[in-house]
């Protein structure tokens, strides 16, 4: 599968970086972000919100989530995990998804290749076979405080890079954190130990 680079570069001008990937580094020291990749819906003067792509949680898989809900599988249901997508209110659901599918509550992302929604039509939807083109169901988001992330950047807590959707979505969740690492410099090449040295900046 090719590899699809949304126009989100890693940054802006103003040092934001909603639409971008957040990667550990090595050097992280919050064992609950180790190893972590997460697609940031948000980052703004007042803070930061994102969502882990590459965390499952335990012992559930869509199906499982789908049955809770009282909501038909949609297909290939069982062979995905729900994904844990932080610390923060762990008991609410959120599908971060391509831009091909819009609700009136979705937060469009990425110029509107992304979106996130986080109704239950959209479950719905997936299981009648009319949602997104690729999705990830998640549970709990990651969220930091005015200035907090731009703080954990500056000790090299993170990197960041930017998103592509086979990464975002791919099955192998194992390999997302280092395929991630090796976008920030491919002459790293499979050696992700040589990052923690590296500013957190993409």
């Amino acid at each position: 599968m090719s590899t699809q680079t949304t126009s989100s570069s890693s940054g802006s001008a103003s040092g934001y970086i909603t639409g971008c990937l957040l990667v550990a580094t090595p050097a992280m020291p919050d064992e609950r972000f180790r190893r972590t990749v997460i697609y940031m819906c948000r980052h703004d003067a007042d803070g930061a919100l994102g969502l882990v792509v590459n965390r499952p949680v335990e012992d559930m898989t869509e199906a499982d989530l789908y049955k809770q809900l009282e909501i038909p599988a949609a297909p290939g249901a069982e062979a995905r995990p729900v994904i844990l997508g932080g610390p923060v209110e762990m008991q609410r659901g959120f599908v971060l998804h391509t831009g091909d599918y819009k609700r009136e509550e979705t937060l469009s992302l990425a110029d509107g290749q992304m979106g996130i929604t986080g109704s239950l039509d959209i479950m719905r939807d997936m299981s009648a076979g009319t949602g997104p083109k690729q999705a990830l169901l998640t549970l709990g988001h990651s969220g930091w405080g005015p200035g907090q992330l731009d703080r954990e950047l500056i000790d090299n807590a993170w990197l960041v890079v930017p998103t592509d959707l086979d990464l975002v979505f791919g099955g192998d969740l194992g390999g997302k954190w280092g395929r991630a690492l090796a976008k920030v410099d491919d002459r790293l090449g499979s050696d992700p130990g040589l990052m923690s040295h590296l500013s957190g900046r993409a």
